[in-house]
């Protein structure tokens, strides 16, 4: 008896899932539109059960390289309205139509010219009546028996808002590296699996110095990036050697003055390198098996295209993706 309940649940809002989806037409494809070219950011709304969708499908879209955040509509009118730019777009979300509350906000929204786009049951609803497009979600009835608790008409517009979101991610040509990027809090052996050009440092980032240079303007450039180490190239960009502060420590040990040391003089020559193409993992790998904490990366022809420390591996402060 309790098995067979709960599939019948399940079958109900299955089959409120099939009946939004029978019903996607042209106003599906015109919402896309009209999201993906929001210069800004989405603006998700609605109250109660539609409320909590709507985060949901706020955090689907962040995700997925679509900005957006969750706007209460209450909350809206008592100051949080201001959060809205006349470049965003509103996704409104209210199974009937009829939400007051959200009423008072979309009247706002439209004043200003924000472009709205809703999510309702009802096309002739009010709700739609400010919407420039009306995506219709209604489902033959809910799983709830008494009809009450919104179970079915929640399933299914949440799925609408993933088909919303997964639409937008291959229409924008969203990468596995660009979700990466929005997850850096992973773990790590998932960190470990994108490429070392993806967590590098670059450009000015890089702590480094031509080969002429004095010891003491090497210092001066180790102490700025304050990464351990400082790579030493040629004039044309090619990797001559790396100084790091151990070389530096032992320099001073030894009661040599700096004035009287070239970095050329001092520098390993023919260090460790990697390649950007390589895994982040063989990166690791080599560090454990050199007993090394920073690599420099080179192509093929030993220009420097970067440098990589241990921490950018483990994810120590700022874990830094390819933009």
């Amino acid at each position: 008896m309790i098995l067979q309940q709960a599939k019948e649940v399940l079958t109900l809002e299955s089959e409120g899932i099939l009946a939004v989806r029978d019903t996607l037409g042209e106003e599906f494809e015109q919402a896309i539109e009209i999201l993906y070219a929001c210069p800004s950011r989405v603006v998700i709304t609605g109250i109660g059960k539609s409320g909590i969708i709507g985060q949901k499908i706020s955090a689907t879209l962040n995700s997925t390289g679509t900005p957006s955040f969750f706007l209460h509509p209450v909350e809206a009118m008592h100051g949080d309205l201001g959060m809205v730019a006349l470049t965003d777009v509103v996704l409104a979300i209210s199974y009937s139509g009829e939400t007051s509350e959200l009423h008072h906000l979309l009247t706002s929204l439209k004043e200003r010219g924000v472009p709205i786009i809703a999510m309702t049951s009802n096309p002739t609803s009010t709700l739609s009546s400010y919407a420039a497009v009306t995506l219709n979600i209604a489902v033959p009835g809910e799983a709830c028996p008494l009809g009450l608790a919104p179970t079915t008409s929640t399933t299914a517009t949440l799925a609408l808002g993933d088909a919303l979101a997964v639409v937008l991610l291959r229409k924008k040509q969203f990468r596995e590296e660009d979700f990466r990027k929005n997850h850096p809090g992973g773990s790590l052996g998932e960190r470990l699996k994108v490429a070392v050009r993806e967590v590098m440092l670059t450009r000015d980032e890089v702590p480094s110095v031509n080969e002429n240079v004095s010891l003491l303007d090497a210092v001066v450039e180790l102490d700025k990036k304050s990464i351990g180490a400082v790579v030493v190239t040629n004039n044309e960009g090619y990797l001559q050697g790396i100084l790091t502060d151990g070389d530096v420590r032992r320099l001073v040990s030894a009661g040599s003055q700096f004035g009287e040391v070239a970095v050329h003089d001092i520098m390993t020559r023919a260090p460790i390198t990697i390649s950007a193409d390589l895994l982040a993992a063989d990166a690791l790998s080599l560090m454990q098996s050199k007993e090394i904490t920073i690599l420099a990366v080179v192509d093929i022809n030993n220009r420097l295209q970067g440098i990589l420390h241990l921490h950018d591996l483990l994810g120590k402060g700022e874990f830094r993706f390819l933009i």
